[in-house]
């Protein structure tokens, strides 16, 4: 199946819907607290009373993103899987906006394959780290991005919306150096 990743081109894809489905049984629970001078920050992992069901949605091409390309697998013209991908050029990172498996199509060697060629974009136009965010409860994602390589780098309690801590929905973000890629 990897064998069939190839470049979307925007004009066909743009706006293409890209449906979210996953069950998560664990969060990560982010505690901040101010002490005289500093903040601690811990991210914890804890099971959920009752699995979380994640549907959601976004779309590719979106036109906010600068020098956008996507990669993807289609069989008969519906999209199996994508990664898409934007340049910071101000900070000379790429950002990874979106990885999306259906999820028929998972646990094939498929995210990490994509993920493979969104990596090398990134050498072969000199970038010196990728970055992505996800959500602190989406352990599935989590998950996958560490056993890739990527550290968490930072985090956003208020990304989303006003409850993000409450909610478990705060914004992980997660990068990797490619000096650091084997």
């Amino acid at each position: 199946m990897i064998d069939k990743i190839a470049p979307l081109e925007k004009e066909k894809w743009q706006d293409y819907r890209l449906e979210y489905r996953s069950i998560s049984h664990s969060y990560y629970d982010v505690k901040i607290t101010p002490a005289e001078g500093s903040y601690h920050v811990s991210f914890v992992k804890k099971p959920f009373d009752v699995p979380f069901e994640n549907n959601d949605h976004d779309k590719l091409f979106q036109p906010w993103w600068d020098d956008i390309k996507a990669w993807g697998i289609v069989e008969e013209d519906k999209l199996l899987a994508a990664i898409e991908t934007t340049v910071e050029d101000w900070n000379n990172r790429l950002r990874i906006t979106e990885l999306w498996v259906d999820h028929s199509y998972r646990r094939q060697g498929i995210a990490k394959a994509l993920m493979d060629i969104a990596l090398q974009r990134a050498r072969d136009e000199g970038r010196r780290a990728v970055v992505l965010e996800t959500q602190a409860r989406n352990e599935a994602a989590v998950a996958f991005y560490i056993k890739y390589g990527f550290s968490l780098i930072g985090f956003d309690a208020c990304a989303y919306h006003n409850d993000d801590l409450e909610s478990k929905k705060v914004r992980m973000e997660f990068g990797i150096l490619l000096d650091e890629v084997k």
